[in-house]
């Protein structure tokens, strides 16, 4: 039975084939050959991804950063296939470039690295590079690149957008902050360990060891304890430090200043109002200090009951400390805030100048007037003193 039945499914298969198109063994043809070829063309490119991600690895193994010229960041950032996150800080190290800016940044940018390198949510979906100007100068032109540090995402898929781009000016490159912005466009959260620094305990110790001193010292005389000057003093510094942005110095981690490497033209004030450099908290601290002490000459000035010919030059130089420094934080202040009206006598533009200033003893005992311009328009201030 089983013998008969073999020849007659051998006919019907034989049947089902005579049924078919003649034009459709050219067509499965095709398709069969294309299947094969996508399917090596798949694997090719699998084998392709996963040399790139060993030889990543492998330089993650030596170094938390490694360099990059111009083949290696088209082969591995620029050219697919590829499923991990680079990100890449393009900078300019060398002794004849004199970019401080550039290693403070790769400080910090080496603390980030460290950090995720030796930490246990280390895997290959984030890698650090970097790129030098002087090694790779053909990727700052493809860039179209003109300014550095700079710090630029490249995720696994697709061009980098604008937020791609960390914002150093404003935000600082502090690894706190550019670990928050790496979180933001990749999801991995990187916890920054920095390296123990005693510089502040050290400095601490000093400092108590110096007061402890100082009491003991004095241990039978401490009635410099409740001297009030004593205390104004250590408390305007307070408020001075902290008024200038000593803090989000601390906080943010601004470079000193900014020097255009066009150029060569150091700015120590920021342009924008978002942001400030170092140099520019010392500069508003040194005006504020200026100011108060106008103030303090002013007071002195009009309280004191010494000579009246002395007490006219101490408010004059108290009234021109005043006016004087004030005028150059409003100064500041315009160049920072962008279309505010008022100016007072420096420029914002240029060095500080003194566009017109007089100072009038009137017959009147006791008024001093002060005269100056602001643009085109007189104004006029007066201090009244009982001298």
């Amino acid at each position: 039975m089983g013998a008969r039945g073999a020849p007659s499914r051998r006919r019907q298969a034989g049947r089902r084939l005579r049924y078919l198109p003649t034009g459709s063994f050219p067509f499965l043809l095709l398709l069969l050959l294309l299947c094969i070829q996508l399917g090596g063309g798949q694997k090719k490119k699998e084998n392709l991804l996963a040399e790139k991600v060993e030889q990543l690895m492998e330089w993650s193994s030596r170094r938390s950063i490694f360099r990059m010229n111009g083949d290696k960041f088209r082969k591995f950032i620029k050219a697919p296939p590829r499923n991990y996150s680079m990100i890449v800080m393009f900078t300019a190290l060398q002794p004849q470039r004199q970019c401080s800016v550039c290693r403070q940044a790769n400080e910090e940018y080496q603390i980030l690295a460290n950090s995720w390198r030796y930490s246990s949510a280390f895997c290959n979906k984030l890698f650090f590079s970097m790129v030098d100007y002087d090694e790779g100068t053909d990727v700052f032109q493809q860039l179209n690149m003109n300014s550095a540090p700079t710090f630029m995402h490249f995720p696994p898929k697709g061009r980098p957008k604008r937020a791609d781009t960390f914002d150093l000016q404003r935000i600082g490159f502090a690894a706190e902050q550019l670990a928050k912005w790496i979180a933001d466009r990749t999801d991995v959260h990187i916890r920054v360990f920095r390296p123990p620094n005693y510089s502040g305990t050290i400095a601490l110790a000093l400092l108590v060891s110096l007061v402890g001193g100082l009491l003991y010292l004095r241990r039978n005389n401490l009635e410099f304890i409740y001297n009030k000057t004593g205390w104004a003093m250590v408390s305007l510094c307070i408020v001075f430090a902290m008024t200038s942005g000593q803090m989000w110095n601390h906080i943010r981690g601004p470079p000193y200043a900014h020097k255009n490497p066009h150029n060569g033209q150091v700015s120590y004030i920021h342009g924008s109002s978002q942001a400030q450099f170092v140099a520019e908290s010392h500069i508003i601290l040194v005006l504020n200090a200026a100011i108060t002490m106008g103030m303090v000459l002013l007071n002195e000035a009009a309280t004191s009951k010494g000579d009246v010919g002395k007490r006219r030059i101490i408010c004059l130089v108290g009234l021109g400390l005043v006016v004087f420094f004030f005028s150059f934080l409003l100064s500041i202040f315009r160049s920072k805030y962008h279309g505010y009206p008022y100016r007072n006598m420096v420029k914002t533009t240029g060095l500080p100048q003194l566009q017109k200033m007089q100072f009038i003893a009137n017959d009147t005992p006791g008024v001093v007037r002060l005269f100056f311009t602001t643009e085109d328009v007189w104004k006029k201030l007066f201090f009244k003193l009982e001298l």
